[in-house]
């Protein structure tokens, strides 16, 4: 498992790919929350809160996080070389969990630049450090489960199809699906409006951004994660066989 991963990250930074996700998704950032005007400019709200960049990140990830995933088992299939991977002496969730775990690594590296935000906010606090460090850390782990979610959402779409435009439309709509889709649902739904909204992503997200880490939001976006690496173990069995 820790070769395939380490092996998925040098193919990312090997290639043009990881410098671009990381660029990317820095650079969109940084323009609409110190450059753009508009709602989600930090420097225009008068607030030391980061609340933009946590509504921003989610969205940005719908299509980032697809881009990088999309290769993971599409392109195995298109080159062929899924056979000779099925048939390495590891078990199909150990091939999982390391394709899972070098796509995940990369998104966490994007992450950590945005941590100057924290302390940038934190200084220019009147009085200084005047931040809910609480409430910032939550939405950092909350922003990780997430970013596990759509992972593992990403990973499995790859072993649908070996054209990666396909794999990585399937895996925007999935995304979008469960993270925004089924609080727009609800809205259709007299009398179940809670229930529903609480199958998708923002409910729990939202609920972890307020600095409290209830053990339902975290048991829902590993059970999110555990069943979609699971469909992709059970497509992988369906190829080996």
């Amino acid at each position: 498992m820790k070769a395939i991963a380490l092996r998925e990250i040098k193919s990312f930074f090997g290639s043009p790919i990881g410098y671009l996700v990381i660029g990317l998704f820095l650079l969109l950032n940084g323009l609409f929350l110190w450059v753009f005007d508009g709602e989600y400019n930090i420097l225009q709200s008068g607030f030391t809160d980061l609340s933009p960049f946590f509504i921003l990140a989610p969205w940005i990830f719908i299509f980032l996080i697809p881009a990088v995933t999309m290769r993971s088992f599409s392109d195995e299939k298109k080159q062929g070389t899924i056979e000779l991977l099925l048939t390495k002496p590891l078990s199909l969730w150990q091939i999982v969990k390391g394709k899972f775990l070098g796509s995940f690594l990369l998104i966490v590296i994007a992450l950590i630049p945005t941590l100057i935000y924290v302390y940038v906010i934190n200084s220019l606090g009147m009085p200084e450090g005047n931040i809910d460090m609480g409430r910032t850390m939550g939405s950092y782990f909350g922003l990780l489960f997430l970013v596990a979610a759509y992972t593992s959402i990403g990973i499995f779409t790859s072993t649908l199809s070996e054209n990666q435009i396909v794999a990585f439309l399937l895996s925007v709509f999935l995304c979008f699906l469960f993270y925004f889709g089924f609080e727009g649902i609800s809205t259709y739904t007299k009398g179940f409006e809670g229930a529903v909204s609480q199958i998708g992503m923002d409910y729990h997200f939202k609920s972890m951004s307020r600095g409290v880490l209830d053990t339902r939001d975290i048991l829902y976006f590993v059970s999110v994660a555990f069943l979609f690496l699971s469909f992709t173990v059970f497509k992988l069995k369906s190829l080996k066989s």
